[in-house]
């Protein structure tokens, strides 16, 4: 009797974090063959496989000599990329998250690919009942703060819809919420930083996509020391590893911080 074939890839190579993170999760780490430099979940990860490319930029030859049967990928900025490994006979799958359900809804596909469609249900199941658990704790505040989540500081670029809703979910209300639904980062930029002023947060957040959030250089920025945020020392991080991988992170650490900042506001200025 033949034994069962394995189904799905069985050499990925995973352009960015979130795809990584979540093939360990479901015990499927032995297909990868191939990580992103940025990648920090889990952190085993970055010992036992070789980084192939940073987020605009990946080492093609080194991918190909690596014989991937599948290559993961996110969002139109991984376009070039994606079409470069396509033309070298390469399959890529290229997903484009930008919401909750979207983040989602790539977990269950990855699962399926690997044959692991129950396991990523039940896991998602999980991670969903962990949300609405939240959800309902924020019920309960006095009163909702008024975010401000900040994804880059030159130019400004506010939250992506993922963030955006997880705020919600964690009990605040983003202050840009229009900008949110927006899926490409130059379509988010606030050109007039007083338009941030005049909207008065009463939490900001930053998260700038890999490099430090200043805290001090935004409460110095000029007309802002009217801002209740700065005005209460209201200016925190969240890494962006935590927050702005669209996959599991965002979904347990990333909402768990805001969450935490949230009750933090709430207890001492939302009465």
């Amino acid at each position: 009797m033949s034994a069962t074939p394995t189904l799905g890839p069985q050499r990925i190579v995973c352009l960015t974090e979130e795809t990584t993170e979540w093939l360990y999760l479901l015990g499927e780490e032995r297909r990868i063959v191939g990580i992103s430099g940025y990648t920090v979940r889990p952190r085993r990860a970055r010992a036992e496989k070789p980084k192939i490319s940073a987020f605009l930029s990946a080492k093609i030859e080194q991918i190909v000599a690596l014989q991937p049967d599948c290559v993961f990928g996110f969002s139109d900025l991984q376009a070039e990329i994606a079409s470069e490994l396509i033309r070298r006979g390469i399959s890529v799958t290229v997903f484009n998250q930008r919401s909750v359900e979207e983040i989602f809804s790539m977990m269950y596909q990855v699962a399926a690919m690997v044959g692991q469609a129950e396991q990523g249900a039940q896991r998602i199941a999980a991670l969903r009942q962990g949300l609405e658990d939240i959800r309902v704790a924020a019920a309960a505040l006095p009163r909702r703060p008024r975010v401000y989540f900040e994804e880059w500081d030159e130019p400004h670029i506010s939250a992506i819809r993922w963030v955006s809703e997880l705020i919600g979910i964690a009990g605040g209300d983003d202050i840009f919420p229009e900008l949110a639904v927006q899926s490409l980062g130059k379509q988010r930029i606030i050109a007039d930083s007083a338009e941030i002023v005049r909207r008065a947060p009463d939490l900001i957040v930053g998260s700038w996509c890999g490099k430090k959030f200043r805290p001090e250089r935004v409460a110095a920025r000029p007309g802002w020391q009217d801002v209740p945020a700065v005005q209460h020392q209201q200016l925190f991080e969240i890494k962006s590893a935590d927050i702005l991988q669209p996959g599991p992170a965002a979904l347990t650490d990333g909402v768990a911080q805001l969450q935490r900042l949230i009750q933090q506001w709430s207890e001492t200025h939302g009465r």
